[in-house]
């Protein structure tokens, strides 16, 4: 046997394999295979799995069979009966929530998980959490970014920019994150678009390339990676309620629910939470909050280009404004003053775009049961939410007209923390 026969025994297959594979993640075929079963839609609905957050065929597929994005970070994570998946699945509401978000996800995350799902969310309506803690001074953590980044989220972007203060400034705020960098092809085209210049032609060629193979990666493998924990814990927690959809009848169990949860600590946290985070710790928190702002920080920019996106997509968005546990607030002295200036000045942001549709909790801190824990709400304060994103979302409401103020991406707004009227 010659030397030529016997490397192409050995090497023969693996080039053939490599060929094969090369075309298969190339093939247009996949994007006709599309169909995602009903069970994979509802376990990726409440999974809040990073593979659901990355990707785009399941949120696609769900967004077109009633299902409405609920974008947020890890509050979503608080599941009990009155959490808005379980009411929605209980009392058969004509949407179904579709969870969008984990812990450490922010505005920019949000936005470019946006890029895969602007089709869907085209004068649709979308439930939109604003955690006053992701305004920190540091704005999102670029590790916590890097966990959540789509780089097929991202050249749908670049596929479709057009050179706006949006796509110019989304440009930038990615090139800060290392993830914007680990590309070095990727990172020299969004510099050219930061600087309001097109990518070159050899870019583009190279991102269609890396946008259909991730297209194709997404359409192959993400329909069988979906976890149903949630799911399972969703119908467990409806079976808890009433079989009548009654506000009078869920506040008092919610009453009780709460108060039996939460029976370990003056602060009326829930149980495990304060067990397993705070109970060995809490004499060392007294006051650690006492300097902490929500008033400057680059998130108010990544908002930004959250609230222009909806603009573009002409999705009409309830904005839901939680408060803070008031007795924790006191606690670690994190200032009542400055949580009101931030109400302010995240309100003025949006009204002064015509965003109007506004659930504003700020004040409801003190209410008891209202939170879960520290930040996040539960019980109680999933049913006051819940007065305004069940109407919201099953009645008509009036198209809203948006006035996209460019000011708001500056470095100024960001930074103000005086007038906001």
């Amino acid at each position: 046997m010659t030397i030529k026969k016997r490397l192409f025994e050995i090497f023969g297959p693996i080039l053939f394999a490599a060929v094969l594979m090369f075309a298969v993640f190339l093939s247009p075929f996949w994007i006709k295979f599309n169909y995602v079963n009903p069970r994979v839609q509802r376990n990726a609905a409440a999974s809040l799995s990073p593979l659901v957050l990355k990707g785009q065929l399941i949120k696609r597929s769900a967004l077109e069979n009633h299902y409405v994005p609920f974008f947020g970070s890890s509050e979503w994570s608080r599941f009990d009966p009155f959490h808005p998946s379980v009411l929605a699945a209980k009392y058969h509401r004509s949407y179904r929530p579709f969870l969008l978000g984990a812990r450490g996800s922010q505005s920019l995350t949000q936005f470019f998980v946006m890029q895969s799902i602007n089709h869907q969310m085209r004068n649709k309506k979308a439930i939109f959490f604003i955690s006053p803690q992701w305004f920190v001074p540091m704005g999102e953590d670029p590790n916590a970014f890097a966990y959540y980044y789509s780089p097929l989220q991202a050249t749908s972007w670049i596929q479709s920019e057009t050179g706006s203060k949006m796509d110019r400034y989304a440009a930038y705020r990615l090139l800060q994150m290392p993830s914007g960098n680990s590309d070095n092809i990727i990172s020299s085209a969004l510099a050219r678009i930061a600087a309001g210049l097109k990518p070159t032609s050899s870019q583009m060629f190279y991102i269609n390339y890396r946008h259909q193979v991730l297209l194709n990666e997404d359409q192959i493998y993400s329909r069988f990676r979906i976890p149903a924990n949630n799911a399972v814990t969703i119908s467990k927690d409806a079976k808890q309620l009433p079989r009548t959809d009654n506000n009078q009848r869920l506040d008092r169990l919610a009453g009780q629910i709460g108060k039996r949860q939460t029976n370990s600590n003056r602060f009326l946290i829930n149980n495990q939470f304060w067990n397993r985070r705070l109970k060995h710790h809490v004499k060392k928190l007294k006051g650690f909050q006492s300097q902490m702002s929500f008033l400057k920080s680059p998130e108010y920019g990544d908002f930004q280009l959250v609230l222009n996106q909806f603009a573009k997509d002409h999705t009409n968005v309830l904005f839901v404004i939680p408060p803070v546990n008031r007795r924790w607030q006191a606690y670690t002295g994190l200032s009542a003053k400055m949580l009101a200036q931030f109400d302010k000045k995240i309100t003025y942001q949006l009204r002064s775009q015509g965003f109007n549709h506004i659930d504003d909790l700020s004040r409801d801190g003190n209410i008891d049961y209202f939170m879960s824990d520290t930040i996040h709400p539960g019980w109680r304060g999933w049913l006051k939410m819940d007065q305004a994103i069940d109407p919201f979302l099953t009645k008509k409401i009036k198209t809203p007209h948006y006035v996209i103020n460019k000011n708001f991406y500056s470095k100024k707004w960001q930074q103000t923390d005086t007038n906001f009227d």
